[in-house]
C-alpha cells in the first residue's frame, strides 16, 4: 500500500529516524557504532563466552545424542558403555511405519491439531489483540493481563471442566476437540503478544488510509497487517510449538482416533522394557521439525521477541 511506503519514507527522513549510525551522539564517531559486547571489558566477555558454551552443550548433547542414537542398531544402545563408532541402520525409523502400531496416522493428528490450533490462535489473537489495543476502555491493562493470566492456570484446574464439556458435546477424541483443547493455552498467548505489537503501530497511519478512501477493515487489513508481520510469524510459531509438544492435554483428551506424536513416544514405555531406538526415531520426528520451523523464521522470530520485551508487555 502507498500509505505504508509514504510511513516508511518519511520515517527514515525524519530527525532521529535514519540510520543505526546516526543515533547516540556525534555522527562517524568511533563509540557510537560500538556494540555493547564491544564495550564489554575482556572479563565480561569471556564469562559471557563460558555462559553460552555451557548452554550450548546443555542443549545440544541431548539432541545430538538421541538424533545417533536412533541410527545405532540395538546391541550398541543397549551397551553399558557408549559406542560412538557404530554401523547405522534405518532399521528403527523402518520400524515405525511397518510395524502393527504406524506413526503415520499419530503424525497426522499433530499436524493437524498443531497447526489448526496455531491458525485459528492467530487469526483470533489478532482480531482480539487490535481490539484491545485501539480500545479506549477503562482498565484494558487489567483486562490484558487477566487474559495472560489464564496461561498460567494449571493444567488440574482446567482438565476436568473442559472434559466434562468436550464429552458432553462428543468433542472426546477428535481432532477439533484438540484443536479447541490447545485453543486454551494458546488464545491468551497470542492475545497478549499481539496485542503488544499492535499497540506499537502509530495510529496515524491507519488515519491516513482512512482519510484516502480506506474502510477500517481495509485500514486493519492493508496497513497495521503488514507492519506487525514479524508478529504474526512468532505467534504463529510459538503456538505451533506449544501445541505440537503437548503430551497433558493429549493423554487426556484423545483416543485411538486422535492420539498424536508424543503420545506414540510413551505407549514405547512398557512393563516389558522400553524399545531406545523407536523412542528416539520418534523423539527425532517431534524435534527436528519445530527446529527447522525455528531455523526457517528465526529473523521474525528474534525480531517479534525483541520487540515485546521492548514495549513491557
Amino acid at each position: 500500500m502507498s500509505v505504508v511506503d509514504t510511513a516508511d519514507s518519511r520515517a527514515a527522513s525524519a530527525p532521529g529516524g535514519g540510520t543505526d549510525d546516526n543515533r547516540g551522539g556525534p555522527a562517524g564517531t568511533r563509540g557510537s557504532r560500538l556494540s555493547p559486547l564491544e564495550r564489554t571489558g575482556t572479563g565480561t566477555r569471556v564469562v559471557i563466552g563460558v555462559a553460552l558454551a555451557l548452554a550450548l552443550l546443555w542443549t545440544l548433547v541431548p539432541l545430538v545424542w538421541m538424533l545417533l542414537s536412533s541410527f545405532k542398531p540395538s546391541e550398541a544402545i543397549n551397551s553399558a558403555d557408549p559406542q560412538w563408532l557404530f554401523d547405522p541402520t534405518l532399521r528403527h525409523y523402518t520400524g515405525l511405519f511397518t510395524g502393527g502400531n504406524e506413526l503415520l496416522p499419530y503424525l497426522w493428528h499433530s499436524v493437524a491439531a498443531a497447526g489448526g490450533s496455531a491458525v485459528l490462535s492467530v487469526i483470533l489473537g489478532a482480531l482480539a489483540g487490535y481490539g484491545l489495543a485501539r480500545s479506549g476502555m477503562r482498565g484494558k491493562r487489567h483486562l490484558s493481563f487477566w487474559i495472560i493470566s489464564t496461561r498460567m492456570a494449571p493444567i488440574a484446574a482446567v482438565v476436568l471442566p473442559l472434559f466434562l464439556m468436550f464429552r458432553q458435546v462428543g468433542l472426546i477424541d477428535t481432532v477439533p476437540g484438540l484443536i479447541l483443547a490447545y485453543l486454551t493455552f494458546n488464545l491468551p498467548f497470542a492475545i497478549w503478544l499481539l496485542n503488544a505489537f499492535f499497540a506499537d503501530v502509530p495510529q496515524a497511519l491507519e488515519e491516513s488510509a482512512r482519510v484516502e478512501g480506506c474502510t477500517n477493515w481495509q485500514a486493519f487489513r492493508y496497513v497495521v497487517l503488514p507492519l506487525t508481520k514479524s508478529g504474526l510469524v512468532t505467534t504463529f510459531v510459538l503456538c505451533l510449538v506449544f501445541a505440537w509438544n503437548d503430551y497433558a492435554f493429549a493423554l487426556v483428551f484423545s483416543g485411538p482416533h486422535s492420539q498424536t506424536l508424543p503420545i506414540a513416544a510413551s505407549q514405547l514405555v512398557t512393563q516389558s522394557g522400553i524399545d531406545w531406538g523407536q523412542l528416539c526415531a520418534i523423539g527425532t520426528f517431534v524435534v527436528v521439525p519445530m527446529m527447522l520451523a525455528g531455523l526457517a523464521v528465526r529473523r521474525w522470530l528474534v525480531t517479534g521477541l525483541t520487540l515485546g520485551a521492548v514495549t513491557g508487555e
